[in-house]
């Protein structure tokens, strides 16, 4: 098992508190930085864009800062970050994956979105998500610790993300949809599972190839594909599966797997 230290260290937001409290994952809000940034930009970088020169077109200095510090709570915003880092290489391989990649490291960074993950993915295509169900699940956890608003809110939001990611559809009635999901998502959920201390076939079993909604044959050729596009390496025979993430990890990095 990899420590709470080590996921830290490398991107991981812990704890009780998260940004789907006031926000959605805010996906256009992070294509629309992305596109006037680089992929090597730093966090000063980030900052600039959003909170000097507005391109997110917020009204008022107060919400250009609130929505930076959302966003870096999210995303993280710093290639010094490693799930941030590697999140933000992809991005630039393949506009189809991108919903499911940031509804991804969304859930690595909020812990209040995790708390729906197992509930979302255990309802079929076609079926109803209530705004009601993921207020009980809330308070299933923390029956005293929102307000009546702040738990509806709270929902709406998280809700809000699965339908940007794709995982819902519907405006005010939610149905459960099947996302699109490409080769360059299943390259960084392998990589989230190794970073969980997961290797070889395990990496295929892991809560990250659950959030892909894809059978094992499928998220094999989807590897297949990944490796092709020389994303991972990935080797296969008998049966034996290996993964290995050239250039995701200096070696430094790589130790805190080990700690």
């Amino acid at each position: 098992m990899i420590s709470n230290q080590s996921l830290t260290k490398l991107g991981y937001r812990l704890g009780r508190g998260g940004t789907h409290a006031a926000r959605t994952m805010m996906l256009g809000e992070l294509m629309l930085l992305f596109e006037h940034t680089s992929p090597d930009a730093i966090p000063d970088g980030y900052r600039d864009e959003v909170v000097s020169l507005n391109i997110l077109g917020k009204p008022t200095q107060n919400s250009r800062l609130l929505t930076f510090g959302h966003l870096v709570e999210l995303y993280g915003l710093d290639p010094a970050i490693p799930v941030f880092r590697v999140f933000r290489t992809l991005w630039t391989f393949d506009e189809a994956a991108r919903p499911v990649l940031a509804l991804m490291l969304a859930l690595v960074r909020d812990p209040l979105l995790r708390r729906s993950e197992a509930f979302v993915l255990a309802k079929a295509v076609g079926e109803s998500v209530r705004r009601e169900e993921v207020e009980a699940l809330i308070v299933s956890g923390e029956p005293d610790r929102f307000s009546a608003a702040s738990l509806k809110s709270l929902a709406q939001n998280i809700n809000g993300s699965w339908t940007q990611a794709g995982f819902m559809a519907g405006r005010t009635r939610k149905v459960r949809t099947a996302p699109k999901v490409t080769p360059t998502n299943i390259t960084y959920a392998l990589f989230l599972s190794h970073l969980e201390g997961l290797s070889g076939q395990r990496l295929f079993s892991s809560h990250w190839m659950t959030l892909l909604c894809r059978s094992p044959a499928e998220l094999e050729a989807l590897a297949n594909s990944a490796a092709h596009r020389g994303q991972i390496v990935f080797l296969n025979a008998g049966g034996v599966k290996e993964v290995r993430f050239p250039g995701f990890l200096t070696a430094e990095e790589e130790q805190w797997l080990h700690e």
